[in-house]
């Protein structure tokens, strides 16, 4: 068998499923059926998607399992965000970056503590 096609080959506009078999019982369903938000995925797409449900959501085993970096599986998942219709929400940094810096700075010194830099780095206190 051949995995249904989300979108069309021919103008990449969403398909619609207009009919329904049961080789079972050989019942036959005719309508207007919609496939749903994941067949409009990329077989890319899908892939990281079926990864990071595999990794229970968890970025780092992610990035362990494809070998990449945090931001570029941060993007993938971005991307397929994107790709089942929904806004992505860039996070804007709390902090200017020389301000973010001198927390880091702060922590590789050992002058405050990891609770501490987080602290910092999400409200800016």
């Amino acid at each position: 068998m051949y995995p249904v096609m989300g979108k069309c080959p021919v103008c990449g506009e969403s398909l619609n499923v207009t009919r329904l078999h049961c080789r079972h019982c050989d019942t036959t369903l005719e309508g207007q059926f919609a496939l749903g938000r994941f067949y409009q995925l990329s077989p890319e797409q899908l892939a990281f998607v079926e990864t990071f449900v595999r990794c229970e959501g968890k970025i780092t085993r992610v990035q362990e399992e494809l070998g990449l970096s945090y931001p570029a599986v941060r993007a993938r998942l971005n991307d397929a965000i994107r790709g089942l219709g929904y806004e992505v929400k860039e996070e804007e940094p709390t902090l200017p970056l020389a301000e973010r810096q001198a927390v880091l700075d702060d922590l590789a010194k050992g002058k405050i503590s990891p609770d501490e830099a987080l602290k910092l780095l999400r409200t800016g206190e």
